[in-house]
C-alpha cells in the first residue's frame, strides 16, 4: 500500500506565509505527477498546482505568482510554498500522487488533508 501523509497547515493572518510538505510512502517504485487541491466549505474540491516528475508545473491562476510548487524525488516529497495568503485561501489542503508500484502499474493516491486558515 501507498500512504500520503501532509503537514504544515494552521492558521495564519492574511499576507502570512505557510509552507506545506506531502510525504508518500510504502510500496513505491517511482511516482509520476503529484499535486495539491482545496476543498473550501460548501466547494468543490478545486486544483491548486501540479507537477511532473521532470519538475514541469502547472497553477490555477487565483495562486499564480503566489504560491510554488516543488518536490524531493529522493524523498518522495512535494511541497507547497505558500506567500501572501489570503482569506480566500482558507480551505482544506489535499496532496495527490499518481504512484507507479511495479512498472507498467500506475495508481491515484489522496492524502488525508490539511487545514489552512487564513484571518483578515
Amino acid at each position: 500500500q501507498v500512504q500520503l501523509v501532509e503537514s504544515g497547515g494552521g492558521l495564519v493572518q492574511a499576507g502570512g506565509s505557510l509552507k506545506l510538505s506531502c510525504a508518500a510512502s510504502g510500496s513505491i517504485f517511482s511516482i509520476n505527477a503529484m499535486g495539491w487541491y482545496r476543498q473550501a466549505p460548501g466547494e468543490q474540491r478545486e486544483l491548486v498546482a501540479t507537477i511532473t516528475s521532470g519538475g514541469g508545473t502547472n497553477y490555477a491562476d487565483s495562486v499564480k505568482g503566489r504560491f510554488t510548487i516543488s518536490r524531493d524525488n529522493a524523498k518522495n516529497t512535494v511541497y507547497l510554498q505558500m506567500n501572501s495568503l489570503k482569506p480566500d485561501d482558507t480551505a482544506v489542503y489535499y496532496c495527490d500522487a499518481y504512484v507507479v508500484r511495479t512498472p507498467g502499474y500506475e495508481y491515484h493516491y489522496w492524502g488525508q488533508g490539511t487545514q489552512v486558515t487564513v484571518s483578515s
